[in-house]
Parts: C-alpha cells; structure tokens; sequence
C-alpha cells in the first residue's frame, strides 16, 4: 500500500506499554514461539465492532496509560476497555464510544481508574506486516508488532491505517450495557477443571474455590500470579508438557499462576485446571491487589459461553 493511501497517528508520548495486537498467532507453538494476542479478547472484539471491524481486526493495546498519539489527518477511532481518563485534547473520553480526532489534535491517555488495559481500533485495523501470520507484538520474542520486530510504540514512531478504510467506515455501532464490564467488581473466573486436579488435597480444593485469591504485583502479559492459601499437591513437579492459554499452574509454594497470551509453551508444574478465555481477559483486567474467585464450570458450559461471545460478531 502506498504512503498516499495510508494515515498515521504520531507517537508523542510512548507510555510504559503500548502494543500492536490481534487475536494471536497460532500454528507455532511447535517451534517454540507463544500466542501473543490481545490479553483481554472481550474489550478488544467490542472496541472493533464499534467501528464496523472484523472482530480480529489489529488494535493498539494500551497498558497502564501514560501514552500520548496525534492525529496527521483527521481519523475515526474507537476506544473500548479500562478506564484510562483518557482525553482528546482537554476534553474527556469516556470508553466504549466511536469518535473523531481531527487533525493536529492529542489522544493523552492518563492513569486507570478501573482496568488496566484499553484498546483503540481505527476502521480496518492498524497496518503492519504479519510475522506467522499475526501482526501480535511479543517483547520477549522479538515478534510482530508495528514494526515486525516485537517492540512497543517509541516516541516520534507513527501508526499507520488505510485511508480508503478510513472514508468506508460504517455508522457507528454500540456496546451493549451489558457488556460494558465493570472492572472495579470483583472477578469470578470459570475455571475448568484440570487432569491433576484429583492429586491436590480435599483442603486445597475446598480453599481454591472458596476463598478470594489476590493478584499480586508479579503480573504481566505471561502470567498473573494470585496470592492466598496455599494449595497442596501430591505431585509437586512433573515432565514437563504444552500449556493452553488459562493454565492455572501450583507451583510448590502453593500460589497459583494463570498463564496468559504471551505464556511459556511448556510447563512442569501440577495443573488446578484452566481459565476460560473470557475468565482469562477479565483476569487481565484486574490491578495489583484486587480479589478474584476461582467458579468451577463445565467444558460444555464454557463451550457454550464462548460460542455466544463470538456469535455476537459474525
């Protein structure tokens, strides 16, 4: 695509981190390479329906705040997710809305008030060039992003979109009410049941699903670790084996880790089970401190919540 045909946001601000995401990469777990993808695949699939997007469509996923784009043109744009004050200039922007930055004008996103991460989706997605076939951003792994080599926005770096997608983009849609989530409310995560879990003590078990678990500082786009009771295993260690997104791994310490997107691809630790992965994008909204409930559920029932989640795009 030709630079006459294409837009851009210019990176004034870089903030701690701000990365180029879709759904994942997928297909290259055998050569050792992660998923990467949007960590909260529910904000990320809304923010691209607000704009008439493919639900897959890449989005800038903005972690934290701190980020400051200027418009080169004028260009639509939908924010969705956490609450992260942003501002067009000096006037707020609330989530979960469609708007125009005009030309010239600062898109200054703050510090969160709920949630950590927001998504920003322009019409047909952010450019860039797939590496395995997904333009997702993995910082450990040097892979994909905006530039193809897994780095976050730096300043004086630019965003680039189609124009011709800009002049297509369809009446704004709307989120349902009931899926604008409300991030400062505890947490329940389903929870699928793992093959270890018999191997862990009937007091764990009862602790693990009865008990608010807390997430500590030692969380990420790899994994969130959760802090509270300690849960026993018969086994503390085995060989090690591939790990799905969502993996609640118990380390011997006994404080369970929830691996996330940019996961590991095998692990060695007993598993209490799995995340769903929408338990899994409400967990990468959740700040430091925060509680959360581990909720049994049904490979079946998930199955079913995850179909009428992805129903509401086709």
């Amino acid at each position: 695509m030709s630079s006459a045909t294409l837009g851009a946001l210019r990176v004034e601000k870089a903030g701690p981190l701000a990365t180029l995401q879709d759904v994942g990469r997928f297909g290259s777990r055998r050569l050792g390479m992660t998923q990467g993808g949007a960590a909260d695949l529910h904000a990320f699939a809304w923010t691209n329906h607000l704009i008439g997007n493919r639900w897959d469509a890449a989005a800038l996923e903005v972690v934290l705040g701190g980020l400051t784009l200027v418009a080169e043109q004028d260009t639509r744009l939908a924010l969705g997710g956490a609450d992260l004050q942003a501002r067009v200039d000096d006037r707020p922007l609330t989530p979960w809305q469609a708007f125009t930055l005009s030309k010239g004008e600062q898109l200054v996103f703050g510090s969160p008030t709920s949630g950590v991460r927001a998504y920003l989706a322009v019409p047909g997605g952010f450019q860039g060039e797939p590496v395995l076939g997904s333009l997702s951003c993995v910082v450990r792994e040097g892979l994909g992003g905006h530039d193809g080599q897994g780095r976050a926005l730096a300043e004086n770096e630019r965003l680039t979109f189609s124009l011709t997608e800009q002049s297509r983009a369809e009446k704004t849609r709307a989120v349902p009410v009931d899926q604008r989530l409300d991030y400062r409310q505890p947490a329940i995560l389903p929870l699928i049941p793992g093959a270890q879990i018999a191997d862990f003590t009937g007091g764990s078990l009862f602790r693990a699903f009865n008990h608010a678990w807390q997430v500590d500082t030692r969380a990420d786009r790899m994994g969130v670790r959760l802090t509270g009771p300690a849960l026993r295993c018969r086994h503390q260690r085995m060989i090690s084996e591939g790990i799905a997104l969502g993996a609640v791994q118990v380390p011997p310490d006994g404080q369970p880790i929830v691996l996330l997107n940019d996961r590991q691809t095998i692990g060695g630790y007993p598993r209490l089970g799995t995340l769903t992965p929408l338990a899994c994008a409400r967990l990468a909204q959740c700040q430091p401190g925060e509680k959360v409930y581990f909720a049994a559920t049904a490979l079946t029932q998930a199955q079913e919540a995850y179909r009428l989640f992805r129903q509401a795009f086709s």
